[in-house]
């Protein structure tokens, strides 16, 4: 059913810039990142857990500080990792585990962003989670190394030589189970950096070994940018909306898309609540379109406490959600004439129906109807506006124009 369900939306929609090949993931996993909201959220981490569930993620992106793990060299104290991902575990949910963050014992005295002077220290790290977490089968090596603020010397050559390699090495060796994500690289270079597609490009050159290519593909200009359009082709930048450079660079690797969003409440680069809803469901289907493509991870899932933070959350800093909360639940995206959703809570083929504006009201259209076995539909409607009601979940998603 989802093979059949797959080549409808390919033909479909056939009009997309990105056209999947047999190597296109039929499974497909969406996630979150949060971890200050993990860690430190209201009430106990068993009902953010629930929130986790209610939202309907595969997977949670969660980062392992090495720095507050082994603060003096030859001890390691995992509390506050293990007050995070056992009870992603107990509640079905599959985390995604960044490590990041040098002590000073192992880079001379300087700050977390600085490599370590010597691989071992972090292999042996590397090797020490995977051993303490087995139930962890994905693994991502560094969080934007192309960026100064976030890995110093911002070098590929050091990336791979001082922390990928080791750390792949010490993974599969301890968990051959495991996969490991490499590059995780930020969509432009910043001060200081280097572009996403020089410093792919270098760690090919200098042998980098991963199972998969990891990227965080925000929008360089989120007012300008969609997930399929506004994008800079020539550039060296690689945002969702030229996901195809990243998908061409990989070679044969799969692609993680580890981090990715759009603000609201931002004068300079937010857009509005509406706006990110819909984007929301766009991003969905484009990664779902796209060959080689395993995971796509929103980041976050509240907005920061500081209205100079980070404010791409599914939830405001109140707590009360965001049009992007149901469109997370329940992602709906147009082209043309079709209409492509997902039901995400639980697993297993769900039931829907859709809505359509008819004057200022929104009226039933057409019969109760069931999901393949991930969720996923296409329905091919007239023009008009829409929104996909879950009876399950008693909620409507976000509407979607269809012109």
């Amino acid at each position: 059913m989802a093979a059949v369900l797959r080549l409808a939306v390919l033909a479909a929609l056939a009009a997309f810039v990105l056209v999947p090949s047999a190597s296109a993931s039929p499974f497909v996993q969406f996630g979150v990142q949060d971890d200050a909201w993990l860690r430190f959220g209201p009430g106990p981490i068993d009902g953010r857990v629930a929130t986790l569930q209610r939202l309907g993620v595969d997977v949670v992106r969660y980062t392992i500080d090495w720095r507050e793990v082994a603060p003096r060299k030859g001890a390691h104290d995992w509390s506050s990792a293990d007050a995070v991902l056992q009870p992603l575990r107990r509640g079905g949910i599959q985390p995604v585990v960044t490590l990041w963050g040098s002590p000073g014992w192992a880079n001379g005295g300087r700050g977390a962003n600085w490599a370590p002077t010597s691989g071992r220290t972090f292999a042996a790290f590397a090797g020490a989670a995977a051993k303490r977490y087995p139930f962890v089968r994905r693994w991502l090596v560094w969080n934007e190394p192309n960026k100064a603020p976030f890995l110093r010397p911002t070098s590929a050559g050091v990336y791979v030589a001082r922390l990928l390699n080791p750390a792949y090495a010490a993974i599969h060796a301890a968990n051959p189970k495991a996969l490991v994500g490499g590059g995780v690289t930020g969509p432009i270079a910043g001060g200081g950096g280097v572009s996403p597609v020089t410093f792919i490009r270098s760690m090919q050159r200098y042998g980098a070994r991963l199972d998969a290519y990891a990227h965080n593909p925000y929008p360089a200009n989120p007012r300008r940018e969609t997930p399929f359009a506004g994008g800079c082709a020539r550039c060296s930048t690689i945002t969702m909306a030229t996901l195809e450079k990243l998908i061409r660079l990989s070679g044969n690797k799969r692609i993680w898309l580890t981090e990715y969003a759009y603000q609201t409440n931002d004068r300079y680069l937010g857009i509005s609540p509406a706006l990110q809803a819909r984007y929301l469901g766009e991003a969905a289907l484009r990664t779902y379109l796209a060959p080689r493509v395993d995971m796509l991870i929103h980041y976050m899932v509240r907005d920061d406490a500081e209205p100079a933070g980070w404010q791409s959350g599914l939830l405001a800093r109140s707590g009360k959600a965001k049009p992007a909360y149901d469109a997370f639940r329940f992602p709906l995206a147009a082209h043309g004439r079709a209409l492509w959703g997902q039901i995400r809570p639980r697993a297993g083929a769900q039931t829907f129906r859709l809505q359509r504006r008819v004057g200022p009201t929104m009226r039933w259209y057409g019969p109760l109807r069931r999901t393949d076995a991930r969720g996923t539909f296409l329905v091919r409607v007239q023009a008009g506006t829409y929104r996909v009601w879950s009876p399950r979940d008693r909620a409507f998603s976000a509407a979607v124009a269809i012109r």
